[in-house]
């Protein structure tokens, strides 16, 4: 191999293990209570949606049109829809067999953080987030590749901005993983698995589909990512974020969220 693609390899790996900070603060509150929950999680839910419509779908219709770029997108939506509706959701009847919750005054919706139907639900969300941004980060792990293939420099950039926008994303997955089994242990490794897609999608491109890699093709990928992350974050991040009763805090969450990443993604432009 040349030197070359070893170092195009070595910055996708950098961009990708990134996840790892994110996953680090992510553990570092000892016992994450409900306002915490509802920051992260919310802001999970608006990292998700802005790189989707920001970043992902447009570069998917630019490469394969309006029409087909859509198709990707809802295609990606809808392989989501069949591995949720595959998945038991055992959690969906806690609304209606729970007791009246302890704290004075607080919507009855609200979930109580310890409880197994809530560590179930928090699990499975961490895991669908860990499995989002996991192929997402694929055919991150193709642009670094590509770019540092064609301008040392310019993979270098891309590298850096992808790492920082792959911080919130770390957190992601390892606020609710921890949040459900209080194991900093399984909350980092699911977060470490879900980047690692990064210089798996880096080594694909040197080993297997460089001869067939073409713009149509990583325009596919990235617009039907875009569904894929949009489903989650409807179907499970914004309805885990407002279960605690913070539904304001949700909200900020979201926003602050989309400002990191939109900042991220400004950046990537810049350099």
């Amino acid at each position: 191999m040349s030197s070359r693609v070893l170092y195009a390899l070595a910055l996708s790996a950098f961009a990708g293990l990134s996840t790892t900070i994110g996953s680090v603060i992510g553990i570092f509150v000892r016992k994450p209570g409900p306002r915490f929950l509802t920051f992260t999680l919310g802001f999970s839910a608006g990292v998700m949606i802005l790189v989707s419509f920001v970043e992902l779908l447009p570069r998917g219709i630019e490469e394969l049109g309006f029409l087909w770029g859509l198709v990707a997108f809802f295609g990606g939506m809808g392989v989501m829809f069949l591995i949720d509706a595959l998945i038991p959701h055992s959690y969906k009847a806690e609304h209606h067999t729970r007791n009246t919750p302890k704290k004075r005054n607080a919507p009855q919706y609200v979930s109580d953080p310890g409880s197994l139907e809530e560590s179930q639900r928090l699990m499975r969300t961490g895991v669908l987030v860990a499995l989002g941004i996991g192929i997402h980060n694929l055919p991150e792990g193709l642009a670094a590749f590509a770019g540092a293939l064609e301008d040392p420099n310019l993979g270098l950039a891309i590298a850096v901005a992808i790492a920082i926008h792959n911080i919130p994303e770390g957190l992601a997955v390892s606020a609710p993983i921890y949040a459900a089994t209080g194991s900093r242990k399984k909350a980092f490794w699911y977060s470490f698995l879900s980047g690692v897609a990064e210089p798996v999608g880096a080594g694909l491109a040197a080993l297997i589909l460089m001869p067939f890699l073409s713009s149509a093709l990583i325009g596919g990928v990235l617009a039907a990512v875009a569904g894929v992350m949009v489903f989650i974050s409807i179907d499970e991040l914004v309805p885990a974020s407002k279960k605690y009763g913070h539904d304001h805090l949700a909200i900020i969450g979201a926003i602050v969220g989309m400002v990191v990443m939109a900042l991220s993604l400004w950046m990537l432009k810049m350099m």
